[in-house]
């Protein structure tokens, strides 16, 4: 068998020969079975996982990307689709088509560090593929056991290419290998791209929407890893198919882009003819009622005058209180049980006795003048409770989708909202997997700080098959670190006007080590007066700006290298 998987194999002479002989008959079978299994493996017409799959959209170029790249391209593809089109998903049925087909067993993705939970989440919700990731490693197991033991890991790129690792990783064999944010391998000098040219691997796949940012040669870096000696070597490449002193004017492009053609697939928005409905997003800043506010200053004065206070406990207190007094007063009581301090017992009583909420009052009002289809996002539990029971003292009929729900429940949650109510009160994974298109207005009541966490909300029902204008209320209360963070997203970047996918492909150009909830927390943390807090966001968000602007000169050169010849 050799590394394209093409056979030449007669099934029915195969079928006949054992027909003449007095085999067992579960001799027999097992032969038909082997017969049928090569003749699967022979074939890529059909994808033979699609039937499993019940949890994701299919939609017709990514099967034909999945198909192209196991047919033609021999398992090692750029998949360079346009931002919003679903790369995520494309690598996901390659990985779990090979899976089906017993063609691997070992798997390891490489992304950035903020999408490592993401990526094992979709895995396993919509392939169920099963992963582990450096999170999930026990402080106690040794470094080279965690990467020999487990046969599918997510891991992000700089932890991989850390020295305490880097020996590890590049140590065994994996079958595929799948690399997000490819782009941050466009440089050869740098560790990142040494890591993946040091991997032993099989099938290869290099996700990116920007395969081009400064110049040609990364090109030719990314299409290295790929396929090795593809384009040569760096000075032929150049001068060949480079024209220009900044290296960003091709030359003999047709050349170019038939060669491009044995390793990669791109597919644009115009080819698929996704027409996705306009999106509006507003923002609702509530002015709190005097104890919260009170209570609200109290604990940002805690936080900046204790730092012996852990990093998570406090970004977990402070997102908490974003959300609603009653989901700071469990998390606070929960803290105050690993670290007895007084002034966290008597903050966390102030605020389970703050009775009047006014965001959940704005939110009441905003739901009795409106009957269209409303997801309203919370991510706790407590805040879940406490509007649970505000909607239905104001006799607004609701379902509920929370992440603890049976599959029963979930579904009739679901048919519920689309028949009977108006409002689906939901967790973090609210409708995930599950055609909710006919609601058209989402209420993110508690804001996450991960600006692609907003996006996959959103996308619950932005998204194909939406045939409305879709709506986005996002609240926040006045003065509070929400507020600051949707002037960057909402006022400054226009992040709701942006195709799905484009904000974190903005903010991935920012820096490899980039992330945002850290650097809100930060500023915050270390700015009290309100005019040295605008000063810094202002700042933060004209470097948001200057990537914004890097992305669409990104685009431009893409466009003008690559056009509309790559798709599947």
């Amino acid at each position: 068998m050799d590394s394209a998987y093409t056979f030449q194999f007669n099934s029915s002479d195969a079928l006949e020969a054992l027909r003449a002989c007095s085999y067992d008959p579960i001799e027999v079978y097992q032969a038909r079975l082997d017969v049928f299994n090569l003749s699967v493996m022979a074939d890529y017409d059909q994808l033979v996982c699609l039937p499993t799959l019940s949890a994701i959209d299919k939609y017709w170029y990514q099967i034909e990307t999945a198909r192209k790249v196991l047919r033609q391209l021999g398992g090692r593809a750029l998949l360079a689709d346009e931002v919003g089109l679903g790369k995520t998903i494309e690598a996901g049925l390659i990985c779990a088509e090979y899976l089906a087909r017993g063609m691997v067993n070992s798997l390891l993705i490489l992304t950035p560090a903020s999408l490592v939970s993401q990526w094992q989440q979709e895995l396993s919700e919509k392939f169920g593929i099963a992963t582990a990731t450096t999170d999930d490693r026990d402080p106690q197991q040794p470094i080279k056991d965690f990467w020999n033991t487990h046969p599918r890991i997510i891991a992000s790129l700089n932890t991989a290419k850390s020295a305490k690792h880097f020996a590890d990783v590049t140590g065994r064999t994996w079958d595929l290998v799948v690399v997000d944010e490819a782009h941050h391998l466009k440089n050869r000098t740098t560790l990142n791209w040494k890591l993946v040219n040091a991997l032993n691997k099989r099938f290869m796949l290099m996700l990116t929407a920007t395969p081009v940012q400064n110049s040609l040669v990364e090109l030719f870096n990314l299409l290295t890893l790929l396929k090795p000696g593809l384009l040569q070597t760096e000075a032929l490449f150049k001068k060949e198919y480079v024209d220009s002193k900044n290296g960003r004017i091709p030359k003999n492009p047709e050349k170019l882009r038939s060669l491009m053609r044995e390793v990669m697939v791109r597919n644009t928005r115009a080819l698929v003819d996704v027409k996705l409905p306009k999106r509006f997003a507003t923002t609702i800043t509530v002015e709190p009622a005097p104890g919260e506010q009170k209570l609200y200053q109290d604990l940002n004065e805690y936080l900046r005058s204790d730092p012996t206070l852990d990093k998570l406990s406090r970004t977990n207190l402070l997102m908490r209180a974003g959300s609603s007094p009653l989901a700071l007063a469990d998390s606070l009581k929960q803290l105050t049980k690993r670290l007895p301090n007084e002034e966290l017992k008597t903050l966390a009583k102030r605020a389970a006795q703050v009775k009047q909420v006014e965001k959940a009052k704005a939110l009441i009002e905003m739901l009795q003048k409106s009957r269209q289809k409303t997801l309203v996002f919370s991510a706790h539990k407590a805040t879940s409770t406490y509007l649970a029971k505000a909607l239905q003292d104001a006799n607004i009929p609701f379902a509920e989708f929370q992440g603890g729900m049976s599959l029963k429940e979930k579904d009739a949650a679901i048919a519920a909202f689309r028949d009977t109510v108006s409002v689906l009160l939901a967790s973090e994974t609210g409708g995930e997997g599950r055609n909710i298109q006919f609601a058209n207005v989402i209420v993110n009541y508690d804001l996450p700080w991960n600006p692609m966490k907003i996006e996959q909300r959103i996308g619950r029902i932005h998204r194909i098959g939406q045939t409305q204008d879709v709506f986005i209320f996002n609240f926040c209360l006045k003065g509070s670190i929400e507020e600051y963070i949707l002037r960057i997203l909402h006022d400054k970047i226009n992040m709701f006007e942006l195709v799905v996918g484009e904000v974190e492909t903005i903010l991935g150009n920012v820096d490899d080590e980039f992330d945002f909830s850290d650097v809100v927390m930060g500023i915050w943390l270390n700015h009290q007066a309100k005019p040295e807090l605008d000063t810094a966001f202002d700042q933060f968000a004209d470097h948001l700006l200057k990537a914004k602007d890097q992305y669409r000169q990104n685009q431009a050169l893409d466009e003008q290298i690559f056009g509309e010849e790559f798709e599947a």
